[in-house]
Order: structure tokens, then sequence, then C-alpha cells
């Protein structure tokens, strides 16, 4: 069993006297600044560039420095910045001003994981991986609960690590919840699994399904709206993470329980547990996803974007168009 940790297992007091510097003012650096303030944190620089993070943070009270004066500053740093970009940041701003006593704590393995980021061995490494975006990391602490996380210490260069993290998972509000314990490289693996294998089969299950359902001549804009445009599998999903993914079923009406519980027992999954298995271990655990998405950036060439406007051009996302268009004409005349 894994371990998990609570506001109990954690000493705030280990922050004390500590400089603590947000590298990325985003989604996630802004939720857990302003979370780690409202715990009492009081030396916490946000290393920044000059653009709109930079204002909001000013806009929230912070006067924000650039990166490598924040690094150099600081005791702990936050890197909370895309994991694309954030190799090269930390060659160029963070990694000259690293040494003894130093702590690097990041929200995703994936750099650690594949060597993009070796930090030097006198300095701490953790992983501080909330499982919720910014929004409502924040929105959770600010009415009194919090969001879930992921806690590791990868490098334990200063006997302290495990104190460390655990007070920076505390201050963002994760040990209300729970902080449970899964190596760095475990983390990366989940994550790439769920976007190379969990998402492509359920957007590959609604594709088909709209498919099927067009040729038959039922509406697209019903198709849509009868899948996931009400709002239903959110609903649902909210439903499994509080009740459990299977004891939610009983508040589906019962000829809903039937046809869930018996077509799943006749689902073949073999052709699901091969496209999982190749995403995990000749994909992801190989270094084969990692060396292709980082030849696709250094191509210069717009890859990712070509991607994204393939699916645009889908009936499905003309439909969707279509769809929001009716709905919003139909808020307006309320």
């Amino acid at each position: 069993m894994a371990r998990i940790f609570y506001d109990s297992d954690a000493d705030p007091g280990r922050l004390e006297g500590r400089t603590v510097a947000i590298v990325g003012y985003g989604n996630q650096g802004r939720a857990q600044a302003l979370n780690m303030r409202d715990s009492g944190v009081r030396n916490i620089l946000v290393g920044s560039i000059h653009d709109e993070s930079w204002q909001k943070a000013e806009a929230d009270g912070f006067s924000p420095v650039p990166i490598a004066q924040a690094a150099q500053q600081a005791d702990i740093i936050f890197m909370l910045i895309p994991d694309e970009v954030a190799p090269e940041v930390y060659r160029q701003e963070i990694e000259p001003h690293l040494g003894p006593g130093k702590t690097l704590n990041f929200a995703s393995g994936y750099n650690v994981t594949f060597g993009h980021i070796s930090p030097p061995e006198e300095v701490d490494v953790v992983m501080v991986a909330p499982r919720m975006i910014g929004e409502a990391l924040r929105s959770l602490y600010v009415d009194g609960r919090g969001a879930p996380c992921f806690v590791d210490v990868h490098r334990d260069a200063s006997g302290n690590a495990w104190d460390y993290c655990l007070a920076i998972a505390r201050a963002i509000g994760c040990t209300r919840s729970g902080a449970l314990e899964v190596s760095t490289e475990h983390e990366t693996w989940m994550d790439l699994l769920a976007e190379q294998g969990i998402w492509p089969l359920i957007l590959g299950v609604f594709i088909s399904a709209f498919e099927l359902e067009v040729e038959v001549g039922i509406p697209p804009e019903a198709i849509l709206l009868e899948m996931y445009v009400s709002g239903e599998p959110a609903e649902i999903m909210e439903r499994a993470a509080e009740m459990g993914l299977f004891e939610q079923l009983k508040l589906h009406s019962r000829t809903s329980q039937y046809g869930q519980t018996s077509r799943l027992e006749e689902l073949d999954r073999k052709g699901i547990n091969e496209f999982l298995r190749e995403a995990l271990f000749d994909r992801i655990r190989s270094g084969r996803f990692d060396e292709e998405w980082t030849r696709a950036q250094r191509s210069g060439e717009p890859v990712l974007e070509e991607l994204l406007a393939r699916l645009s051009r889908h009936p499905m996302a003309e439909a969707e168009r279509s769809l929001r268009n009716i709905l919003e004409a139909s808020r307006e005349e309320e």
C-alpha cells in the first residue's frame, strides 16, 4: 500500500526562514503561490518574464523578479513552467545558482525521468504534483478543502528533503485531502499513459459512435448533446470520484445498469490491453515517445498544430460548432 500523508504528518515550520521561488506564474504557479501565502509562508519570490504573468503577479500583490534572480535568492525553487520549455530555462537561469542547501520542487516528473533536467548531486529534488488544474487547486483551498497530490523525494541530499516536501504539500493545501507517495518515474508513466492510452481510447470511442449514429440518420447535434455536450459525463465522473466508479452505477436507471454491466462482461478487452501495453512499454518507458516529441519540438515544424487542425476539420468538430451556435442563440433569446 502506498503511504498517504495528511496535515498531521507535515511540519509547516520547515518553511520558516526559507525563501521560496515560484518559477512560472501560470495556472499552477499562481494557485500555489497564493495558497502558500495564505498558509503563512512569508518569503515568496515570483520568478517570471515580462509578460501577462508578470503583471498578474503584481496585481496579486507579489513583486516579481527575473527568473535567474529568483533562483539565486531562493532556498526552494518550484519548477512550474511547461515541460517543453523547462530544460532550457533550467540550464540558462536556474542551474548556475544551485548548490548545497537548495531544493528543487517539480510538479511533473517528466523532465527528471527522461534526463532533460539533471540537478547537481548536492541538491534536494522533490516532487509535489497536485492532481488538479491550478484554478481548482486554488478554489478548493479557499473553500477550506484541498486537492490531493502525489509526493516523492527523488534525491535527499540534505537529509531533510521529506520534511520540505511535505511542508510544501501542506502549504498548498494538498495534505488536507491526502498526499500519496508515488515515485517520480511512476508519476510520469501514469500521466503519459493517460494522455497516450486512456484518452485516445475515449476520444476514439466518441468519434466512432458519432460516425455510426450519423450513418443511421441521427442528427449530429443530437448525438453530441447525448454524448457529452449536456455535461452528463462530467457529472458521472464527479460521482465516480465521490462514490467509486462502480458504486455510482446505482444512480443510473436499472435499464442503464443492466446495459452497462452486461455488455462490459461481454466486451473483449484484448485489443484495449494490447494498445495500452504498447503505449506503456514500447513508447513511454522505452523513451521512444520522449525522443519523438523532442524531435518534433526541435524541428521547428508545426507538428502539433497540424494534428489539431486535422481534428478541427472532422465532421464531429463541425457539428460541435453548429450545436454551440444553436445553444448560444437560445440563451441570448432568454
